[in-house]
């Protein structure tokens, strides 16, 4: 029996799972982890020590649960990103791991990177601005404060492209992880920006673009000896984890959209031509010459972890229930979610939370559910730029979230927009999966193993209440953006 093996690097753990060809899952492995905030502004992950021994921990475990006549004839690994791993010639890890925009280490090469190759240009040809979700200010920001790293480095890697050189050997980058290596990759024509990519990442070469579903090697003896996976099994590209999920929900069509409710929210709209958005990331999609417009908060279930934390640590179940008591609207409280400042579609990593509206009878269960609503009104703000490329014909929910009632009716109220969630929302290691059961023939390309099972619809009678906050909660950030700038730069780090 064929079986294939998907893993996941998350922000929050890394999962594995084994599948057969019809999709049924055999055997799962999880194992959670944090990642490292050593200072305000950064968020970093041991490459090495964490994510791969993460993945030889979990590939050992599903081999040992192997079922009679079954083996391994694909793998594919999706990770969190665009990160940045800078690695020496052993392929060891020079420093720990730079993950995607919820790190802002980088703002004044962001700035500096932003004036040298002009908005224009970067728009033309990146397909989107630079923001703290961008690889190449990252690469910059280690050349001029680390310039020992820099210069030792002999190639540089996301996540997914790390894990398959530690199993392959082979020096290789998705097509749509580079989408979002901004401005190192022009999304319109499939490739490099050569020249940018020369003055940015200087002596470093430039890894082998391919699609995700495309084998790029197999299992070496020494990543064999280390996972339990047998050398000269077949790896393909993976990709980065929020897609990956996409990708496993069948996600696939122009008009196809994804939110997944994780420790940031993340959004993936399929379109069927080039669109180009100031507020928004154009990227390749998964399958080979594909399009799709992303969009991530900094904050989301992060925040009400935060949230849980701070206000005494009761069970998620309580919490919830306190805030499903509190109307829709949090009687007169609003929150702007920006406590990792926020990506899209403001772009700004020095803007800060912000609750209007406090009083004395507000308790925490205002909190949680003003929370909730905070994080859907940025739902809103962003899909309203998705409507401009192309409206979307489903949208499909995924991740932990889902298991708050009121944040997911919130979204579906705030929105106007039903969701479905799918039977098995089992995340990013299941589309692994099914690109590696794809990229090594064992199904046909557009084998789809999603079924839906429910659906969350609007509730009609709070649609004119959120109309009428959502214009309010629009005009918070720039009502209050020069102040929390102010509060940000007096930060002594």
């Amino acid at each position: 029996m064929d079986l294939l093996l998907g893993i996941d690097i998350g922000t929050g753990s890394t999962k594995g799972v084994l599948v057969d060809l019809s999709g049924a899952v055999i055997a799962s492995e999880t194992i959670a982890h944090a990642m490292s905030l050593p200072r305000p502004g950064w968020a970093e992950a041991d490459a090495e020590n964490l994510w791969w021994r993460e993945v030889c921990q979990i590939s050992a475990a599903l081999m040992a649960q192997l079922p009679s006549g079954g083996s391994v004839a694909g793998m594919g690994v999706s990770g969190v990103g665009p990160c940045l791993v800078l690695c020496d010639d052993q392929l060891q890890p020079l420093r720990p791991a730079i993950l995607y925009g919820i790190d802002t280490r980088a703002t004044a090469e962001i700035h500096s990177l932003t004036a040298e190759f002009g908005e224009d240009n970067l728009l033309e040809r990146a397909g989107t601005l630079l923001s703290s979700q961008a690889v190449g200010p990252k690469i910059e920001w280690v050349r001029r404060h680390e310039p020992e790293v820099f210069d030792r480095a002999t190639g540089w890697y996301g996540s997914n492209s790390y894990i398959a050189a530690k199993l392959t050997g082979e020096y290789v980058i998705d097509h749509h992880t580079a989408s979002q290596c901004d401005p190192l990759y022009a999304t319109r024509r499939f490739d490099w920006n050569h020249d940018w990519a020369r003055r940015i990442c200087a002596h470093l070469p430039l890894p082998r673009l391919v699609w995700p579903s495309d084998v790029v090697g197999t299992v070496t003896a020494e990543a064999a000896a280390a996972t339990g996976v047998p050398a000269g099994t077949p790896v393909v590209a993976g990709t980065i984890d929020a897609y990956s999920e996409a990708f496993s929900v069948g996600v696939r069509q122009p008009g196809d959209q994804m939110l997944m409710y994780g420790s940031t929210m993340f959004l993936v709209q399929v379109i069927d031509e080039y669109f180009s958005d100031p507020t928004l990331w154009t990227t390749t999609g998964v399958e080979r010459g594909s399009l799709a417009l992303a969009a991530g908060t900094s904050t989301a279930g992060s925040l009400i972890g935060w949230l849980q934390a701070t206000t005494g640590g009761a069970s998620f179940d309580e919490l919830t229930a306190e805030a499903a008591a509190v109307p829709p609207g949090s009687e007169g409280l609003l929150m702007l979610p920006y406590l990792a400042g926020e990506r899209t579609p403001v772009f700004d990593p020095r803007a800060r939370g912000v609750v209007v509206g406090l009083t004395l009878r507000h308790g925490r269960g205002h909190l949680f559910r003003a929370a909730y609503e905070g994080i859907s009104f940025g739902i809103r703000q962003i899909l309203e730029r998705f409507d401009d490329a192309h409206s979307a014909a489903r949208t499909v929910a995924v991740g932990g979230g889902l298991r708050s009632p009121v944040w997911a009716q919130a979204i579906s109220d705030i929105t106007g927009r039903p969701q479905l969630v799918p039977e098995q929302a089992i995340g990013a290691s299941y589309g692994d999966a099914l690109l590696a059961a794809i990229g090594t023939g064992l199904v046909d390309p557009d084998t789809d193993w999603a079924r839906m099972a429910r659906e969350i619809e609007p509730d009609p009678r709070n649609g004119a209440l959120y109309d009428d906050l959502y214009g309010t909660w629009l005009e918070l950030y720039p009502a209050t953006r020069s102040q929390v700038h102010r509060l940000a730069a007096a930060d002594p780090d």
